[in-house]
C-alpha cells in the first residue's frame, strides 16, 4: 500500500499522559475519521486545506491533529495519520482518509456518510448497523458528522476510507462478524486505551451479539489462539461466527449468550484456565486468581489416581503440571472430572437453562485431553 504522506508530529494535546501501567495512550480510527472529515471539510468551504484541525472528543475534550496527504490532485481528500500509542494495534500509522463533497440541497440528512475503500461492508445483523452500510460504529459516526456541522450546514457526501485496510483487516475478528472488505471505524471515547480489558469485553460481547442474531443455537468459547484453531478443525460444520475468543471473559460471554438465547455453549481451554473454572472462577486472569491446588488433589482422588499424581497436585501452582503429570502417567479421569465441575459452574454461573460442555486440550493445541 502507498502511505507516503506528510511528516506527522504529536498531535496538539499529546497522548503521553501515561496510564497508571506507563504506557502512552492514543486515538481510535473514530477520532481520526472525526478529524479528517472536518479538515475535508474547510478544504471544501475555504478552498484552503488546513494543515492543523481540531475535533472534540465525546468527553468534550478538546484535541488537535496534523493533517496529511493533501494533494490538490485530489481536492478535499484529507488524512489523519492513526497514533495507537503503545497499544499492539493493527490500525497504527494507517491514514483514515476522509473525502468530502457537496450533496444536493434536497438531501435528507446533513451528512451521508459511505464507506470508501479500506472501510468494511457490514453483511450480517447483530451489530447495531445497517446491512450493507459502512462499518462505522454509531459514535464515531456522530463524531464525524458533528465535526462537520462545524464547518458547515450545507448537506455534504462524507466518504472515509483507508488505505491497506483491507490487509488489515485480516488481523481481526471482522471476517467473523460479518464485516468484509476492510477495517471498523470505531471508538466510544475516541481514545485508545494501551491493553484495555474494557475494549476486549466489548468485542467479546459484540461477537455473541452478531452469532445469536443468526440464529445459531450453539456458539463455541475459546480461550485463545490455539483452543479456537482446534476447536475450528474440531467443528468444520460450524459457522465461522459461532467461534468467539473470550481470553479471560468467560463469565461475561456464559451470561450474555443465555440472555440471547443460544440453548449450547462448548468451551475449548487449557488446563489452568478449566481448573479456574471448576473452582468458580469466571475471571481467570492469573492476576485476579490462583490455581485451587486443593481442587487438584480432591479429582486426583476421586478419581483413583496413581500416588504421583496426587503428589503433582499440591507440589506446584499451577494446573500445567498436574496435567502433564496426568499425561505421563495415563491417568485421564481426574482432567475428565475438572471438565464437568466446570461445566457445571458454567451452567450454574449462565443462570438459564443453557447446555454447556468443556473441552481440555493440550497445551501446544493439538489434541484433546478430557471432556465434560
Amino acid at each position: 500500500m502507498n502511505l507516503a504522506s506528510e511528516t506527522t508530529s504529536e498531535p496538539e494535546l499529546s497522548p503521553d499522559v501515561a496510564n497508571a501501567k506507563g504506557l502512552r495512550t492514543g486515538w481510535t480510527t473514530g477520532t481520526c475519521a472525526s478529524a479528517a472529515a472536518k479538515a475535508a471539510a474547510q478544504w471544501l468551504v475555504t478552498g484552503t486545506a488546513p494543515e492543523r484541525v481540531e475535533v472534540t472528543l465525546p468527553a468534550g475534550q478538546s484535541v488537535g491533529f496534523p493533517t496529511a496527504d493533501v494533494d490538490p490532485a485530489t481536492p478535499y481528500r484529507v488524512a489523519i495519520v492513526k497514533d495507537a500509542g503503545d497499544d499492539p494495534d493493527c490500525t497504527d500509522g494507517a491514514h483514515v482518509t476522509a473525502t468530502v463533497e457537496w450533496a444536493l440541497p434536497t438531501a435528507v440528512a446533513p451528512v451521508e456518510l459511505r464507506g470508501g475503500p479500506g472501510v468494511g461492508t457490514v453483511t450480517r445483523p447483530g451489530l447495531g448497523l445497517t446491512v450493507d452500510g459502512p462499518a462505522i460504529n454509531p459514535v464515531p459516526a456522530r463524531m464525524i458528522r458533528q465535526a462537520i456541522a462545524e464547518v458547515t450546514d450545507r448537506p455534504v457526501i462524507c466518504t472515509i476510507s483507508v488505505p491497506g485496510g483491507e490487509a488489515m483487516a485480516q488481523k481481526t475478528s471482522n471476517a467473523r462478524l460479518g464485516i468484509v472488505g476492510g477495517i471498523s471505524i470505531l471508538g466510544t471515547t475516541g481514545i485508545v486505551k494501551p491493553f484495555s480489558t474494557a475494549s476486549y469485553r466489548a468485542s467479546v460481547v459484540q461477537q455473541i451479539d452478531v452469532a445469536a442474531a443468526q440464529n445459531t443455537p450453539v456458539i463455541v468459547l475459546a480461550t485463545g489462539s490455539r483452543s479456537d484453531d482446534w476447536a475450528q478443525e474440531a467443528w468444520p460444520e460450524l459457522d465461522p461466527v459461532c467461534f468467539v475468543e473470550v481470553g479471560d471473559f468467560t463469565g461475561i460471554a456464559l451470561r450474555r449468550a443465555a440472555g440471547a438465547g443460544i440453548g449450547e455453549v462448548r468451551f475449548v481451554g487449557m488446563a489452568g484456565k478449566i481448573t479456574k473454572l471448576a473452582a468458580g472462577v469466571m475471571m481467570t486472569h492469573f492476576h485476579r486468581s490462583q490455581v485451587d491446588t486443593e481442587l487438584l488433589e480432591s479429582v486426583a482422588r476421586i478419581a483413583g489416581a496413581p500416588p504421583e499424581v496426587i503428589a503433582a497436585a499440591t507440589s506446584t501452582n499451577t494446573a500445567r503440571h498436574f496435567a502433564e503429570v496426568c499425561m505421563e502417567t495415563e491417568t485421564m479421569g481426574p482432567l475428565d472430572l475438572l471438565c464437568e465441575q466446570a461445566a457445571e459452574r458454567c451452567r450454574a454461573h449462565a443462570g438459564s437453562a443453557i447446555d454447556v460442555d468443556v473441552t481440555m486440550i493440550d497445551f501446544e493445541g493439538h489434541r484433546r485431553l478430557a471432556h465434560g
